[in-house]
């Protein structure tokens, strides 16, 4: 029921727009190009106000340091990739053994969580 009332007073409300707009295109369209440039203006100056005043969300700033991330590793994996083992002459294999041992350093973000992992569940009572 409530269905049909609404899409009875949108349709009224379409009909007298459309009615004004017809009328206002015979009688005076000079002053509907003047309506359309206003609301065009008015409508561009709301636009800058709500994009200036979302422009400082945290959650952006968030994103943004995201993609800079992404993009310095992605830079860091491609130099990875470019970069080609070359021939050794002339070397001992104790100096090659050596080199090829070096030691990764570790994620200081990534921390270990301590559970319950030892004991097992007593499946016995409910």
């Amino acid at each position: 029921m409530k269905n049909r009332i609404s899409l009875v007073v949108i349709s009224i409300v379409i009909l007298f727009a459309m009615y004004g707009l017809v009328s206002k295109v015979l009688l005076n369209p000079s002053e509907l190009i003047k309506n359309l440039a206003f609301f065009l203006v008015v409508g561009f100056a709301i636009w800058l106000i709500i994009r200036r005043t979302n422009k400082a969300n945290p959650e952006k700033k968030e994103q943004r340091a995201f993609i800079k991330a992404a993009k310095k590793s992605k830079k860091r994996l491609q130099y990875k990739e470019k970069t080609t083992p070359k021939k050794i002459t002339g070397k001992t294999t104790a100096t090659l053994k050596s080199k090829k041992h070096k030691r990764s350093t570790s994620a200081a973000h990534l921390t270990v969580i301590e559970g319950k992992k030892g004991k097992k569940k007593n499946r016995a009572s409910f």
